[in-house]
């Protein structure tokens, strides 16, 4: 048994490498699209995978070589443009990847026991880059830890401002495919070029976009609630809840037989509701709802096969409190689709357009923000040893993920920090139907250590 609440260091036999492509790549700098260089999106997506059995550390570092003549952007830096130092861009120059081995003195299982909580210590599995910037990070950072089981542990960070979530699962699938048939080429071939979604000259921006607001310079005094702010000044708690098929469709009951709906729609309207009514805000206050939305399909002509820059925007459902925490779930879930049926190719071209001016930011104010990770095909991931037995992000933030769950397709594992004082409350909320229920499945809340 597992006893303590942290993971003990990580020992690295070796300084980490830099890993490039095998043969020499394209040197040129890569427009990033205004969806890419968005400044919400400057972090790199840290996934963690745990697998049952290692694989070797040289077919690992040998296939990341080959899988970078393919994906050479992510060997090179992100820099600033000449023109614009608001404005990124890719300089493809092959530096490379970096990448970490290193052994840490435990089980998967004991891995398993401790990642239902998740807390601070598991940074420890990512190799952390010194720089002085956000730019100075490579795009791609790999750290393969093998455990005392013969598992392994592999985390990645890949820097937001190249892919997406799509764009990621596709480059790992890719990564994976070498591995294990390095004398197949890989299913889809990537598309670099970002110039599809390059606003318009002049810009036409015909729609409003609720979803974005401009900087205001004097933001710091004025007496309008900023709830990262509020949120991010105390000492946050993961909470991690997984809702079962059985738990969705309870969800889905409460709008049928008057409206259809996905399960994302349901939990999505559920989770926002349960935050709102946990955080306790003035009935008054305009709330919002912000949630990724794949536009690979809703542009005209669609996105590419292979396009694996951002191809989402952020859907926006808002409504005042009262109505939302006051109403049933019926009224959230209407929102959301409202929301997702505004975002069309003029829609979308429209906001492209609007993020041209580099005033213009996310509007994080008063927003619960939700991103998808399950449905992705992140957790299929097979470096010739099986599939992973866990798979997730390596902390938790405000920000609220919807992850896979390892083992049953259709249930989602729900992850966002909040405030100690209010995580217990959130979580009440989000499973007091539960007990309603005939038929409980093994879905639990979990509290941990992280900010």
């Amino acid at each position: 048994m597992f006893k303590s609440s942290e993971l003990p260091d990580c020992c690295y036999p070796n300084q980490p490498i830099l890993i490039c492509p095998t043969i020499p790549t394209p040197k040129h700098s890569l427009y990033l699209s205004n969806l890419d260089d968005q400044k919400f999106l400057r972090f790199s997506i840290k996934y963690l995978y745990l697998f049952k059995k290692s694989v070797s550390l040289d077919s690992l570092k040998y296939s990341l070589s080959r899988v970078l003549v393919d994906y050479y952007p992510l060997a090179g830096r992100l820099r600033a443009t000449a023109e614009d130092d608001q404005k990124l861009e890719v300089d493809c120059n092959g530096e490379g990847a970096v990448f970490a081995e290193a052994f840490m003195d435990i089980t998967a299982e004991d891995f398993l026991q401790l990642s239902n909580k998740p807390n601070r210590s598991l940074r420890k599995l990512l190799y952390r880059v010194e720089a002085l910037t956000f730019l100075d990070v490579p795009p791609l950072v790999v750290q393969v830890t093998n455990l005392r089981c013969g598992g392994m542990i592999l985390c990645t960070a890949i820097n937001h401002c190249l892919c997406d979530g799509i764009g990621t699962a596709q480059f790992l699938q890719a990564w994976a495919h070498i591995t294990t048939k390095p004398n197949l080429d890989i299913p889809i071939s990537p598309l670099h070029t970002r110039h599809v979604l390059k606003p318009r000259n002049p810009t036409q921006i015909n729609f409003t976009h609720p979803g974005y607001t401009r900087t205001n310079p004097n933001d710091y005094i004025t007496h309008n609630i900023d709830m990262v702010k509020f949120l991010q000044s105390q000492p946050l708690v993961p909470s991690s809840l997984t809702f079962s098929t059985s738990h969705i469709l309870h969800l889905k009951r409460q709008c049928v037989p008057s409206l259809k709906c996905t399960t994302f729609e349901a939990l999505a309207s559920h989770t926002w509701r349960c935050w709102v009514r946990s955080l306790d805000l003035s009935h008054s206050l305009n709330v919002k709802l912000l949630f990724s939305v794949s536009i690979r399909k809703k542009m005209n002509p669609e996105l590419p096969l292979g396009y694996y820059g951002n191809g989402f925007v952020l859907g926006c459902a808002q409504t005042n409190v009262k109505d939302l925490v006051t109403a049933n779930l019926h009224h959230g879930v209407k929102l959301v689709q409202q929301a997702k049926s505004t975002l069309d190719n003029d829609y979308i071209r429209s906001m492209i357009d609007l993020l041209e001016d580099k005033t213009v930011k996310t509007d994080l104010s008063t927003s619960l923000v939700i991103s998808q990770w399950s449905k992705l095909g992140l957790e299929d991931l097979d470096f010739g040893e099986g599939k992973p037995l866990h798979m997730g992000p390596l902390t938790s933030d405000i920000y609220c993920l919807f992850l896979p769950v390892i083992g049953d397709f259709d249930a989602v594992r729900v992850l966002v920090s909040m405030p100690e004082g209010i995580v217990e409350k959130f979580e009440y909320f989000m499973t007091e139907f539960w007990d309603k229920e005939d038929n409980i499945t093994d879905a639990n809340g979990y509290h941990g250590e992280d900010k």
